[in-house]
């Protein structure tokens, strides 16, 4: 048994402090960023060489959740830039039409990834889609519960070698050595944050866990070093705590709870509210896969949450609200963020000694 007595930080343990900005209005601020990824590769053939994908845009994502990775909040976020990671109960049919359809002009392309497990049925699903959508395809989420298995790795580095030119997310994980681990497989982008979700339940179930700001600065460190990138997954309910996510040194954050309810999500409104749910819930494994498993527990809850009508009214509160971030933190751009962060601590953890 060994404790490390070194205090992690959650978004609120933490403010951004203000300091002397030259912006004279939030209209100033660029949120775009653009990224390139040091594992995935484009074929050029009539030249013989290869070019590396790049994104750009506003790198808040959409979560693969039910009621959040929907066709319909990708359509709906793909004008702002914003990227969604499509849930993965999806048939193959409706994954096809929608990556090939004459509606996608590239942003469903550019801004849109396709989720999946790492079963031989999520491996040949995959296979499927990508056959028939062909380079319409660029992104894939290989996503579980716990990113620290050898399983996991190893389909990463096989789905890597069978996929040279598909931009890899993989999570989660919450440490710089997976982190690391991950990219040194050849997944692009790592997805972090172990329990922080607001329907999450798996820090109470387990004990399992690490907070997401030092997650986020952890782990940003660890991938940056090699070219990688990540994305804060969980843990953001206001959008102060995106603000805090992008100063700590995310890429990307994913939300969940922020984006759920909206109409572009589906679900049924009962009483002016939509249920939402973990994917790790009893409700979710019941939906979608025959019920859960006598040796497991559910690590996700089912709520009731406000709806909440149209999402361009929330994505505008969110960019509005991360715009005026960077005005007081005097930084110009998105990019600029974690450079001109200085955070302050507005908890007081006791220090102890263990022998």
């Amino acid at each position: 048994m060994i404790i490390e007595p070194d205090i992690k930080l959650d978004f609120k343990d933490v403010l951004i402090r203000p300091k002397r900005s030259t912006l004279t209005t939030r209209k100033e601020v660029d949120l775009n960023r653009k990224f390139s990824f040091v594992n995935a590769k484009l074929e050029i053939p009539y030249k013989g060489h290869e070019l590396i994908p790049e994104y750009s845009g506003i790198p808040i994502m959409a979560s693969n959740m039910d009621g959040v990775g929907t066709f319909d909040i990708a359509d709906a976020l793909i004008p702002h830039g914003m990227f969604t990671c499509l849930t993965k109960i999806y048939s193959e049919k409706d994954l096809v039409d929608f990556f090939t359809s004459e509606s996608n002009k590239g942003g469903r392309t550019d801004y849109v990834a396709m989720s999946i497990g790492i079963t031989e049925e999520d491996k040949n699903k995959f296979n499927t889609v990508y056959e028939q959508a062909k380079e319409k395809l660029r992104y894939v989420c290989i996503d579980v519960a716990n990113g620290y298995t050898e399983r996991f790795c190893t389909f990463i580095g096989k789905f890597r070698d069978a996929y040279p030119n598909i931009i890899i997310i993989a999570g989660n994980v919450c440490t710089a050595d997976q982190t690391q681990e991950l990219i040194l497989k050849g997944a692009d982008i790592i997805k972090c944050g172990i329990g922080p979700g607001s329907v999450c339940t798996t820090r109470v179930k387990t004990g399992v866990g690490y907070p997401q700001l030092s997650t986020i600065i952890e782990c940003s460190d660890a991938a940056h070093g090699l070219g990688g990138h990540i994305i804060s997954d969980g843990g953001c309910t206001v959008a102060g705590d995106i603000a805090k996510a992008f100063g700590g040194g995310a890429d990307f954050v994913m939300l969940g709870g922020m984006l759920a309810g909206h109409d572009e999500g589906g679900g049924e409104i009962v009483d002016n509210k939509v249920q939402f749910y973990g994917m790790s819930s009893r409700t979710a494994n019941e939906k979608h896969f025959g019920g859960l498993r006598d040796y497991r527990a559910a690590e996700g809850k089912t709520v009731e949450i406000p709806y909440r009508g149209k999402i361009i009214n929330t994505v505008q509160d969110i960019l509005g609200g991360l715009r005026s971030a960077c005005t007081y933190s005097g930084a110009r751009r998105l990019k600029d963020l974690c450079k001109c962060t200085t955070f302050i601590r507005t908890t007081v953890q006791e220090n102890k000694v263990y022998s």
